[in-house]
């Protein structure tokens, strides 16, 4: 197995659902859309690029390339997010698929928010962005080792910046956020379970599971350098995302040879 940190405790379990029930008012679209309304004006004095990039950390693609330092780093803990996704993608097509709600652009006059990118007006419920980046978040934190995990607690804070952003660029209520940051948690915990049961043979450098890995990271510098994720104000950051994974990617082709030399 792969050398695991202690596994969730039953108050961690706790926790997506404590999250989705302090929440409920903001899922029930109490106060709405006045409370929609506020958030947005008042994240406007951080500039749009800002937003649209904290967006892209919920992007499958802009995390990717934003964790691809891991394949040589430390394979592990790539691994254990990569294990949330299957759970995270299941969640947010059944929330989409049956809920079907409208998003703010359907709903409030268009003059009154503030928004970016193209303007989306239906799947509103969860935020595919926001589970994505707390799956990866909460994934990530609990394969650590207990005993250091309080020192990446910026994680939660990064996922919930991701959350606020897709508020901030007008494309989602706060109760898709909420909801998305519960699921988001929740996925990570179950891929934590999926993420002990793999073998050894899935960090050995020269294994065809992270050469595996490694193909999928030459697909994402492709999708970064084809066109904008999301949002035109990305590009820039897709051009350095992209340089980094060929960086990694060098060191990882690297290593491959280097026992044979």
């Amino acid at each position: 197995m792969v050398d695991a940190a202690q596994p969730p405790r039953w108050r961690h379990w706790a926790l997506p659902v404590l999250m989705l029930a302090l929440t409920a008012p903001l899922w029930l679209h109490w106060g709405e859309p006045a409370l929609f309304l506020a958030i947005n004006q008042a994240c406007q004095w951080l500039p749009v690029p800002v937003w649209t990039g904290l967006s892209l950390l919920g992007n499958t693609w802009g995390v990717l390339a934003a964790t691809s330092p891991l394949l040589v780093v430390s394979p592990r803990l790539l691994w254990a997010w990569l294990c949330a996704v299957p759970f995270g993608v299941l969640f947010a097509r059944l929330g989409k698929g049956f809920l079907d709600s409208p998003r703010p652009a359907a709903v409030v006059d268009n003059q009154l928010f503030s928004w970016a990118g193209e303007k989306l007006e239906l799947a509103s419920m969860p935020s595919g962005h926001t589970l994505t980046a707390f799956a990866v978040a909460s994934s990530l934190y609990f394969a650590l080792d207990a005993r250091g995990r309080v020192r990446f607690a910026w994680l939660w804070l990064l996922a919930g910046a991701v959350g606020l952003s897709r508020i901030a660029v007008g494309a989602h209520w706060p109760g898709d956020v909420a909801v998305g940051a519960g699921l988001g948690v929740l996925a990570g915990l179950l891929g934590n379970l999926l993420w002990r049961r793999l073998g050894a043979a899935y960090v050995q450098p020269q294994g065809w599971r992270l050469r595996t890995v490694a193909l999928v990271l030459v697909a994402t510098v492709y999708v970064l350098l084809d066109a904008p994720l999301d949002f035109a104000q990305n590009t820039p950051v897709q051009q350095a995302l992209a340089a980094l994974v060929v960086g990694v990617l060098a060191v990882f082709v690297a290593r491959q040879w280097r026992p044979r030399a």
